[in-house]
């Protein structure tokens, strides 16, 4: 009779999901490794397997430049010797690995099979038949090593992987790596099992990606131990204001990737894109301070005091602003409030939305044949109107490109001021909403700035720049009729 089937339960473990691989660290230290071939390829593997402490034993009648540089100079630990002949199956005894490189598919089967009759895992670059085991992408943090395999499938998506997580890792993740190593013992004798170390250890962890290094809590392991078991709470946290870019989570810095997955709460401008947010630490919270014209907005105050507040808790609070933080940002009120206050205060500059523009447009701001100097200009004072005290006739310089910031409510004030103070209606100005995110964009001569920007979404940030180095985008404008032309998101 059969029986029913039993229905899975919430006691059930979960299966462990089918592995192409099995990642595995192999220990070679003083180990012999013996590798055939001299082609550039076979340097790198010789390097890599002296690295991770092999004694390198190659065998190759002629040899690259590469491999001879590598002999010359050696590897960063281990041994390389070259040995300038053939490979014999002799070779092969008592070695701990072994990797050829080999074009001829007779010969590279031959050296498989007289590996695997020796009792040594084999590689064959590039025929992956003729693998036990394969190379994948290394992010070398050591002793923190990650690799990253593919099955051969895609190594160029692998290097890809690779770089995404190189840039999230700063170098001093190798030195807290260390760290552990020599304050493993001292933790084990003065903290009790259980959540006594596991709050030492996590608090550990979290410094780690911090981007400091282990000296800057004290010069000795007792110091810096001393300094960790204090908890967030007996320290002072800090401050980090990071561009985050005109939206295109691409155009971020490491600095600013790595503040972000370093941080225990964001505050973040209205203007940031959710790209840019997606990149964020998973266990961060996130506090929207959106500070934007025509809408409710955190007062400036407020956000001062809460950065001061979080960071007293011991916390790494990041302030992600678009576009840089020292370009209209207000940087200048938060880092003089936080110093006051003694809070430890970083800047992390981003693309500010002029460049960007300029980027985008294929647009030199300087071409040297039309500008000579180029004006970063507010566009909107609190009142919501044009700033007091402008220099139009200084704006109105020919030999200047001028880029106007938060000027959509101000177009048609400015193109009148510019023209009023010697500009010709026909200078080229341009106008983009949401810069570097593939949004619209105007081009057209001065005197239609103001109807292009009436008929624009004001839901939308844009930035406006005129000079005569835009002709060219207007130029490449599709005509259409009316007083100004479109150009669709992808011109």
């Amino acid at each position: 009779m059969l029986q029913p089937l039993r229905q899975p339960s919430e006691a059930d473990p979960v299966r462990l999901g089918r592995l192409a691989k099995l990642p595995v660290f192999f220990d070679l230290k003083d180990r012999r490794a013996v590798l055939v071939g001299g082609s550039p390829g076979a340097a790198w593997k010789a390097e890599l397997l002296a690295a991770a402490g092999a004694r390198v034993e190659v065998y190759a009648p002629d040899v690259s430049a590469e491999m001879d540089a590598l002999v010359a100079r050696g590897a960063a630990d281990g041994a390389l010797v070259l040995h300038r002949s053939e490979w014999s199956p002799g070779i092969l005894e008592n070695a701990a690995l072994a990797v050829a490189d080999l074009d001829r598919e007779d010969e590279a089967e031959a050296f498989a099979e007289a590996a695997r009759r020796a009792g040594v895992p084999v590689n064959v670059v590039d025929k992956p038949g003729h693998c036990d085991f394969q190379f994948g992408s290394v992010v070398n943090r050591s002793p923190v090593v990650i690799g990253i395999s593919t099955d051969g499938a895609a190594p160029i998506l692998g290097q890809a992987i690779r770089r995404r997580i190189e840039t999230l890792l700063h170098p001093s993740v190798a030195s807290w790596a260390a760290c552990a190593k020599h304050l493993r013992e001292r933790v084990m004798a003065r903290l009790a099992p259980g959540m006594a170390r596991r709050a030492f250890w996590e608090r550990f962890a979290d410094l780690a990606f911090q981007g400091r290094e282990p000296d800057s809590f004290g010069r000795t392991v007792e110091a810096v131990l001393e300094q960790i078991a204090c908890g967030p709470a007996q320290r002072v946290g800090r401050v980090t204001l990071v561009g985050a870019g005109p939206g295109d989570a691409e155009l971020l810095t490491l600095k600013a990737m790595r503040a972000l997955q370093s941080a225990d709460v964001i505050l973040f401008d209205d203007l940031v894109s959710e790209e840019v947010l997606e990149l964020a630490r998973r266990e961060a919270k996130r506090l929207m301070v959106g500070k934007r014209g025509g809408r409710a907005s955190c007062a400036q105050g407020d956000i001062n005091d809460l950065m001061t507040r979080l960071a007293r808790q011991g916390k790494h609070v990041v302030r992600l602003k678009s576009g840089d933080p020292m370009i209209f940002g207000r940087a200048g009120e938060e880092i003089e409030h936080l110093e006051k206050a003694g809070i430890p205060v970083d800047v992390v500059p981003g693309v500010t939305a002029g460049i960007a523009l300029a980027s985008a447009l294929g647009v030199s701001l300087t071409h040297r044949d039309m500008a000579q100097s180029v004006r970063f200009v507010t566009g909107c004072a609190k009142t919501g109107q044009l700033p007091a005290g402008l220099d139009w006739r200084g704006l109105a310089d020919p030999n200047t490109t001028t880029v106007f910031y938060m000027a959509g409510g101000t177009a048609g004030a400015i193109a009148d001021r510019l023209i009023a103070a010697g500009c010709s209606p026909e200078l080229p100005a341009v106008m983009v909403a949401n810069v570097s995110r593939g949004d619209e964009r105007w081009a057209g001569p001065l005197a239609d700035l103001g109807r292009a920007s009436a008929r624009r979404d004001p839901s939308k940030p844009v930035i406006i720049a005129v000079g005569r180095v835009f002709r060219r985008a207007i130029e490449a404008a599709p005509s259409r009729p009316g007083p100004h032309r479109m150009l669709d998101a992808t011109a």
